[in-house]
């Protein structure tokens, strides 16, 4: 994948400032700067459509406005707002994150990729969109949406595209004087290829189908949660009460009090305190 020269990378700019200025997606979490309510927004975010982002979003922060009080809230209260968004191990690992923020940094998120990375849920990409969106650090961004960009105007048709070719040419291009802006921009124009034509990331080594959600593993594991929001009930209640075979119950609470979501004692499950 070639590097291009400095005119074409205005000319590329300009293509996709073009098509934001007209078409820019209007989401709450792009018009704040408050870094709490921006973690919170990519947390959320994380395999998760926007549309089922977008309805939870003001509520959750109006439950929980700051770092303090969902480092201080119930468990079974933040996983209560989280029902919608699936992959419940994330609400804990944010409301883990916010007491470590409490603790170690002085209730404001910290701007080091090194620290970011240290929180607990916090990624490669999370970290570098932190920077991004809640401190404006030109910090190269890498998602399914800015893969499909960079394929679609640099790529010479190859296949097994990896991030590594990618990262050289993000850089490069990278409008450093409006960082938010630009990244924004790539996200929106990434939708927009995927949804006219073939998408264009398929051919990254990073690209993943996401695997059927009925009847999985993670369905069930979603249904106990949910159930358990009213309280403790041994295996075979949890069984009974969504339904599901006792076997695959069993499996699936398992790997809940593994993941630290839920407790057991003596058979008997709740959501963690």
């Amino acid at each position: 994948m070639a590097r291009e020269n400095d005119e074409w990378v205005r000319s590329f700019q300009r293509i996709i400032y073009a098509y934001y200025n007209e078409h820019k997606r209007p989401f709450r979490w792009r018009e704040t700067h408050d870094p709490y309510a921006i973690l919170v927004s990519e947390v959320m975010l994380q395999q998760t459509q926007t549309s089922r982002v977008r309805d939870k979003y003001d509520a959750f922060l109006t439950a929980f406005p700051t770092f303090e009080s969902l480092a201080q809230a119930p468990t079974a209260d933040v996983l209560e707002l989280w029902q919608g968004l699936g992959y419940n191990k994330r609400a804990l690992s944010l409301k883990r994150t916010a007491k470590v923020i409490m603790e170690r940094h002085g209730s404001k998120l910290p701007s080091d990729e090194s620290e970011l990375r240290a929180l607990p849920g916090i990624g490669t990409y999370t970290a570098a969109a932190l920077r991004v969106f809640a401190f404006n650090v030109p910090a190269p961004v890498i998602d399914t949406n800015v893969r499909a960009v960079y394929i679609h105007f640099f790529s010479d048709g190859s296949t097994n595209v990896r991030d590594t070719d990618l990262l050289p040419l993000i850089r490069d291009t990278f409008d450093t004087d409006h960082p938010r802006e630009w990244v924004y921009a790539l996200m929106d124009y990434g939708v927009y290829l995927k949804r006219n034509m073939k998408n264009p990331a398929r051919n990254s080594t990073a690209y993943k189908k996401q695997s059927r959600f009925e009847g999985s593993n993670r369905q069930v594991r979603g249904m106990i949660v949910r159930f358990l929001l009213d309280g403790k009930h041994s295996a075979r209640e949890v069984a009974k009460g969504i339904d599901i075979d006792e076997t695959m119950v069993k499996k699936a609470l398992e790997t809940l009090v593994k993941d630290g979501i839920l407790t057991c004692r003596d058979d008997t499950y709740a959501i963690v305190s």
